[in-house]
């Protein structure tokens, strides 16, 4: 189980936004569990909303990011579809170089 902070910059980070967030983290967490933890934070400004995540596995950080002039939730997906893609790679890269037969002659 790893932890998750969520902290907002000019957006209040409401009950639904925090439950939206651990909804899609979860299907973070399905993929590996690895992940020790998970730093959200929320940011507004005049023309977009945007969501970034760190994400700390033992050896790696992960980052993404995600903007949406039109809803928060929109940039919370992207944002996380982005961290899957990322810890997929991560996870192909591991078990591709742990898996690896020894060359012998």
């Amino acid at each position: 189980m790893h932890t998750t902070k969520i902290s907002g910059h000019h957006i209040d980070v409401t009950p639904a936004i925090k439950e939206h967030i651990h909804d899609k983290l979860s299907k973070i967490s399905k993929l590996t569990d690895q992940i020790t933890s998970v730093n959200v934070t929320l940011l507004k400004d005049s023309k977009s909303q945007k969501a970034e995540a760190r994400v700390h596995i033992p050896g790696k950080e992960i980052f993404a990011a995600a903007s949406s002039e039109d809803r928060l939730f929109y940039a919370i997906d992207e944002m996380v579809d982005k961290l899957a893609k990322q810890i997929d790679k991560h996870k192909t890269k591991q078990s591709s170089t742990t898996h690896k037969m020894p060359i012998t002659h």
